[in-house]
């Protein structure tokens, strides 16, 4: 790896040392992970200038796995229409410079009655009887990583009987070491498979980037950031949500919480109903029926904006719901820890990193 690309990737020497080498023009695949959120767009920048720096260019794909409803959607305020997450991610990707073509999104479905339909996170919530947390989560391995390695099975199938070797892909994540102690020590770049068929560098190259430089570089090339960040949608003064992951997401600060329930009222009640039937709490620390409680109170965040999450989508997503919750839930609660002290952050741009197993359907980058 070249010094221009090492330089401040990583905390310290020691962690270098132990970080595996990526040569820009001897990777195959470059998949860089958006989600909409800001810290994403800023990793795909620096990925991008290695690779055409390289020449390789056209080895670069952008993909955003989609949580459908659970997402925070697109709003229109004055007239002004403001992109949800799976738009503002084809819209990062297209500013970016990379072909509309090359752009995948993803989404994890099911067989039903015969027909294939989305497969919502708060549907498998519902139909378990448990909440993701730190240790266990599937909103990560089940509903990201798996449907991100299956959109490049045949692409590396493609690529070992072509070669005659594993493809070497460099999983390009927004983890950055601002976000919690424990990305802080995560090494930027590291191995997380090897194998016959493929060979996956995950490679984090905005580490150690901070927040405000990444609001800052946002901002000075004009990139559109998502409504969610500001107080109010158009605003543009980052004064709203911390980070753009589920709206409400089990591993997300109180205010963050607070506020997603104040904006998103019908899908924070879904998720009452899911806690009430099910009679386990949103997060070991709080549940959603005191959040409830506590957004109605005359100190709890302005939302800025409040979202009927009316539509067929949302509609689909609330019957399978309720449908599950007439069911006795299929599996014994998850083992949680006692305190969330040690969570880490929800921020979505890295929710790909949850896993570094295959998945349990098989499917592989």
């Amino acid at each position: 790896m070249s010094s221009s690309l090492q330089l401040g990737l990583f905390p310290d020497e020691h962690e270098a040392a132990r970080v595996p080498d990526l040569v820009p023009d001897e990777v195959d695949i470059y998949i860089l992970n958006l989600s909409g959120g800001k810290d994403g767009p800023r990793a795909a920048a620096l990925a991008l200038d290695a690779a055409r720096a390289a020449g390789v260019e056209d080895r670069v794909y952008t993909i955003h796995a989609s949580l459908g409803p659970l997402e925070w959607p697109a709003v229109t305020v004055d007239g002004i229409r403001y992109p949800g997450s799976s738009e503002l991610a084809a819209l990062h990707s297209r500013a970016l410079g990379v072909p509309p073509k090359r752009h995948i999104e993803v989404r994890r479905t099911r067989e039903l009655e015969g027909e294939r339909v989305p497969y919502d996170l708060l549907t498998y919530i519902a139909e378990r009887g448990d909440w993701p947390w730190k240790g266990v989560l599937p909103c990560r391995s089940d509903w990201k990583t798996g449907p991100i390695y299956g959109a490049f099975s045949s692409m590396v199938r493609d690529h070992k009987k072509r070669l005659g070797r594993p493809a070497v892909c460099a999983n390009v994540l927004g983890i950055r070491a601002d976000e919690s102690p424990d990305r802080k020590k995560r090494p930027a770049l590291r191995t997380t498979t090897e194998n016959t068929a493929r060979i996956v560098h995950e490679w984090s190259p905005a580490h150690q980037v901070t927040t405000q430089e990444v609001k800052d570089w946002t901002d000075e090339r004009s990139l559109p950031h998502q409504w969610c960040y500001d107080s109010r949608p158009g605003a543009g003064d980052w004064m709203g949500s911390s980070r753009c992951s589920c709206s409400l997401c089990v591993l997300a600060n109180q205010r963050d919480l607070l506020l997603a329930v104040r904006r998103r009222p019908r899908l924070a009640g879904l998720y009452a109903l899911v806690e009430q039937v099910r009679g386990v709490p949103f997060n070991p620390n709080t549940s959603m029926a005191e959040l409830i409680e506590r957004a109605g109170r005359a100190k709890a965040p302005d939302p800025g904006v409040v979202i009927e999450d009316e539509g067929p989508e949302f509609d689909a997503m609330e019957r399978a719901v309720e449908a599950a919750l007439k069911k006795p839930a299929k599996r014994a609660r998850y083992v949680r820890p006692a305190s969330a002290a040690d969570a880490l952050p929800g921020g979505c741009d890295s929710c790909a990193a949850g896993s570094t197993a295959v998945p349990a359907t098989g499917r592989e980058v």
